[in-house]
């Protein structure tokens, strides 16, 4: 029987990897609007058509962005979350920063795990990055047990960090490297 290529960048067990198309804003606006009350006051992902094109437009052409979509593979492809690598820079730092939400309907149940270790994999292989960071709001439970958990350690905190739903934002700074991949 011939092989068949994946539709996904790389697979876990539950879960697949891919990249943001135009094509994904009908099914990713309605799960951001389903996931409000789990998002805020953390992250305001696009819920409407035209912050849709503009976001997924920034992913797809812009060099120091990587967006990824984490899919359930028993749910024939549907959107459990998303996870992207922002500020990629190159040359001596080969870093990037992470940030990514689980939709409502995949919430708790390891689907962002097992996403977020495919990624992490993914930029430290084929991206050949070396280091890997996570900027979280010190209140956002959730996010940081998911960073923990994926081997990432606490290096810092920095106050008033991000802009984020009107105000300044203190954030912990957490970070893995390259070197650290194969060690968890």
């Amino acid at each position: 029987m011939p092989h068949t290529a994946s539709r996904y960048l790389a697979e876990g067990p539950r879960v697949g990897l891919r990249h943001f198309t135009h094509a994904d804003g009908a099914e990713f606006t309605a799960r951001a609007r389903e996931s409000k009350d789990l998002h805020h006051p953390w992250l305001f992902p696009p819920d409407s058509q035209g912050a849709y094109s503009a976001y997924a437009g920034r992913l797809i052409e812009d060099r120091t962005k990587a967006g990824f979509l984490v899919c359930e593979k028993d749910a024939d492809g549907a959107l459990a979350g998303f996870i992207n690598i922002n500020n990629i820079v190159e040359g001596g730092f080969l870093c990037g920063a992470l940030g990514y939400g689980a939709f409502a309907h995949a919430a708790g149940r390891g689907l962002m795990r097992e996403g977020l270790d495919l990624v992490v994999r993914y930029a430290f292989g084929p991206m050949r990055l070396h280091r890997l960071e996570i900027n979280v709001q010190p209140g956002n439970a959730a996010s940081i047990a998911l960073a923990r958990a994926c081997g990432f350690q606490l290096e810092g905190f920095s106050p008033k960090m991000l802009f984020i739903d009107g105000a300044w934002r203190d954030h912990q700074r957490w970070a893995r490297t390259s070197d650290r991949a194969t060690s968890r």
